[in-house]
């Protein structure tokens, strides 16, 4: 049964008919009651900042209302409203309405959005930006109506057949230029509605085989696509971050925009560094050799560190199968990351994760965004009593202690040649021995904050 609101309103699509609430770890479900939250109190103070602050947490659209459920063996499983026959404007103005009723229950704060995901395509690309903005009209009522925000919005420049060789690196500058105006009418968007970022995620910029592709060529077309992003935010002054998600393959055999690394490398060759950062996704790391927080601890490092997508894989699949998380070790250890690294600024904590095809209850998608929140929240914990306790920073700070002496120093300032360092072996006598780098025991420490 769904909840029947007064006053002749559109019935509830959820069975909650209240937002979820905080309850304490002690919390036990009821009838009424069947979910609380046990460690997201986002009025919490975790390291300066309330614990919704820290986290930003954001729901995406595209899994969570425009997919329907197919895989590459079956057709739709979900058979939502909005996917049954109707006018295509109708259909996404009763999506928007409960994709608001999903945030407003889950308590979100943030949302996300592609552009092909919220209004449908037209004729033309006028007729597209049309539709468009009219479904931002409808956003930008209910943002102000509930006081949710937008985290970022981004175009889809991979699902219809003319991105099927790219869409910055296409052969076809027409195609460029299509892109080019897509792009312009979601960005403009998303300034007009307090976007925080700006995504671009190059699904189709890549290649299948060298046979047929020019890389020196594609590679130019990409920085300039991006420098004219970049321009046009500032022509229209967004203040918000461009960030870029790094992916290594699927659906293109080799993505040019392979993990943190490549993509810094990518930006200092354009002149971007400074203007460009990154949103890093779990899986996407993993699909590329590394984990979750080393590409975080680089992407702060290189100074690009913009947002997260918080969905995971699976062990036992090769492919990116946008999982809602599950794993506590694993959200302490990239949390631990994000804080150490001075937190999520002006990104969030995207769930741009799907349903698997059998959960078809309109229910599970609440469930599956507040236990994901909730254990988001307890390895948020896990991670301030990590910094808070320091010990596995005293450890690597004693580790490099040399380095901060000031002989090592003097190394780092250019000030020691080659044959002076040669030199200098002989002159000390140095035999310099190996120190142990005790994994295990700081593995079984991590192990004890959990």
């Amino acid at each position: 049964m769904r909840h029947e609101p007064a006053g002749g309103q559109r019935p509830s699509y959820f069975s909650f008919a209240q937002p979820l609430a905080y309850r304490g770890p002690g919390f036990t479900p009821t009838a009424q009651e069947p979910f609380a939250y046990r460690h997201y109190d986002k009025s919490r103070m975790v390291m300066g900042k309330t614990m919704e602050q820290q986290l930003r947490f954001a729901v995406c659209y595209w899994h969570s209302f425009g997919w329907g459920g197919t895989d590459p063996f079956g057709d739709a499983t979900f058979q939502r409203p909005w996917h049954a026959a109707g006018d295509p404007m109708e259909q996404a103005v009763a999506k928007a309405d409960v994709a608001f009723e999903l945030f407003r229950t889950v308590d979100a704060p943030f949302f996300t959005f592609h552009d092909r995901d919220v209004a449908p395509e037209g004729a033309t690309l006028a007729e597209s930006n049309a539709n468009l903005r009219r479904i931002g009209d409808v956003f930008a009522k209910k943002m102000q109506d509930t006081g949710i925000k937008l985290l970022w919005g981004t175009a889809n420049l991979f699902s219809h057949r003319r991105y099927m060789a790219g869409a910055a690196t296409n052969p076809d500058p027409a195609v460029f230029t299509y892109a080019a105006g897509q792009v312009k009418s979601v960005l403009e968007l998303t300034h007009q509605l307090g976007g925080d970022n700006y995504v671009l995620w190059g699904g189709r910029e890549g290649y299948e085989t060298l046979l047929n592709t020019d890389l020196k060529r594609e590679l130019a077309q990409l920085g300039r696509f991006l420098n004219l992003v970049v321009e046009h935010k500032h022509k229209i002054g967004f203040k918000g971050q461009i960030l870029i998600e790094p992916k290594p393959a699927e659906p293109t055999k080799h993505q040019y925009d392979y993990d943190v690394a490549t993509v810094f490398g990518f930006l200092r060759e354009h002149g971007l560094e400074r203007e460009v950062k990154v949103n890093i996704e779990q899986n996407h790391a993993l699909l590329a050799g590394h984990t979750f927080e080393h590409e975080i601890a680089l992407a702060h490092a290189l100074g690009i560190f913009g947002s997260l997508d918080m969905n995971r894989g699976d062990e036992q699949l090769g492919w990116d199968t946008d999982q809602f998380p599950n794993s506590l070790p694993q959200l302490a250890l990239a949390l631990y990351e994000v804080l150490k690294g001075g937190g999520m600024g002006l990104g969030g904590l995207n769930f741009d994760a799907k349903l698997r095809r059998q959960s078809i209850d309109p229910d599970d998608l609440v469930w599956a965004h507040a236990t994901a929140m909730d254990l988001c929240a307890r390895g948020l914990l896990v991670a301030e009593q990590m910094l808070q306790d320091g010990a596995l920073q005293r450890h690597v700070q004693a580790r490099y202690a040399g380095w901060d002496e000031d002989g090592g120093q003097a190394i780092l300032r250019g000030e020691r040649s080659l044959e002076e360092l040669a030199s200098d072996v002989d002159a000390r006598g140095l035999d310099p021995q190996p120190r142990s780098a005790q994994q295990e025991r700081l593995e079984h420490l991590v192990n004890s904050y959990l």
